[in-house]
């Protein structure tokens, strides 16, 4: 691998040891990958935030980074945490649980990080460019960023994402390389597709099929940047998926080569069938909304659903914190919270210890939450969409 006069430097501990063991962990990722050198990047993601994924020895591992001087030098946002940062009492989450998931947040803070704690950086103010390349974590992110926003970065691992993020660069490899992003299947879709939840539905379908392959899907008539959301997530989170391709809606689709694919079809039995097979429950104790975070066209939607209404069972719309504070501006946090619901922030179902509070069966209406709660949180899953998870909590 090429390396430049600074980088050898970095190799050899002349800028300190901090540095040398990022980047001596991103070299040696490169050589895996044969990597033939390193590219800078604009931006970084960096998962492995919760405390329920972390525990005691990920903490003591950033807190020595932070303590030892470590400094981002770009652009750098968090994966959600364990918790919303700010009301987690008033919500009942666990104070032992707190104490912990502060500590890593003032590990990361220390560092220079931006404690966002939010999987959709692209609405909170980390919005890559075309063709930029950056170094992303969470998949959902990494699977939005790549297709939606045609930026390039490869699935990192948590500690890959914090060493690109004080180094500033990241092996040139995969995903960052325009001929690893050509389609490697077809995807014939022929079914109406209103919901967020039928896109998470068909993502979870199509990434079960397909693994780690590059889809290239045809007959999805219209959807907006919610949706496109929803079907990436659910792809990442039940396959691999890191990359798609929607014709005439992303924008690599007109640009990329799609002779001779292999063909899935995908109608209104296999919609079906995968609803019925996500769902594992019949009377969900919680209803929570926002995985991947809900943007404020989703709130802006569900305050309208619930303006005068009363919910009698828990309903949470995860967040960022930035997407919650226009919210309130707004006036849909208002809204929200007099009909008996909550707009949380900084944290996710599937990264938060809900099964320790007390909740055994969730009502999701993502592909994403509905693939994970069951291994993650011991949850059984209600899974739907927004109108009919609503008329269940009224």
């Amino acid at each position: 691998m090429y390396l430049t006069k600074d980088e050898e430097k970095y190799l050899n501990g002349e800028k300190g040891e901090v540095i040398e063991r990022m980047f001596r962990l991103l070299v040696n990722l490169g050589d895996i990958y044969s990597a033939d050198k390193m590219i800078p990047v604009g931006s970084v993601q960096v998962a492995g935030v919760s405390y329920k994924s972390m525990g005691d020895p990920g903490t003591e591992f950033l807190e020595d980074l932070a303590n030892k001087g470590a400094k981002v030098k770009i652009l750098t946002y968090l994966n959600p945490a364990g918790m919303d940062l700010e009301n987690w009492k008033e919500l009942g989450f666990p104070k032992d649980f707190a104490k912990n998931q502060l500590r890593i947040m003032d590990a990361f803070k220390k560092m220079g990080i931006v404690v966002t704690s939010t999987c959709t950086p692209y609405l909170a103010g980390n919005l890559p460019r075309f063709r930029e390349h950056i170094a992303w974590s969470e998949s959902s992110a990494v699977s939005f960023s790549n297709s939606v926003i045609g930026a390039r970065t490869n699935r990192e691992g948590g500690p890959s994402a914090l060493a690109a993020a004080i180094c500033g660069v990241t092996p040139n490899y995969g995903l960052h390389i325009w001929e690893n992003r050509q389609p490697e299947i077809k995807i014939k879709v022929d079914v109406e597709l209103s919901f967020s939840s039928d896109f998470g539905a068909l993502g979870w379908y199509i990434g079960k099929q397909v693994k780690n392959k590059i889809p290239y899907f045809t007959g999805i008539k219209d959807a907006n940047t919610d949706q496109l959301k929803a079907l990436g997530a659910a792809m990442a989170a039940s396959g691999a998926v890191a990359l798609y391709h929607v014709e005439e809606l992303t924008p690599e689709a007109d640009l990329v080569n799609t002779k001779g694919l292999e063909t899935i079809n995908v109608g209104k039995k296999e919609l079906k069938e995968t609803y019925e097979k996500l769902n594992t429950g019949k009377k969900p104790d919680i209803i929570i909304f926002g995985c991947p975070h809900a943007s404020l066209h989703e709130i802006s939607n569900l305050a309208d659903i619930l303006f005068g209404k009363k919910l009698k069972k828990p309903v949470w719309i995860c967040t960022s914190r930035m997407v919650k504070e226009v919210a309130e501006r707004m006036g849909y946090n208002k809204i929200i919270k007099n009909a008996g619901g909550s707009i949380v922030a900084d944290t996710c179902m599937v990264v938060s210890p809900i099964e320790e509070m007390g909740y055994k069966t969730t009502g999701v209406n993502s592909g994403k939450a509905a693939n994970y709660l069951p291994g993650f949180c011991k949850q059984n899953v209600c899974f739907a969409n927004v109108d009919d998870l609503i008329k269940e909590a009224l």
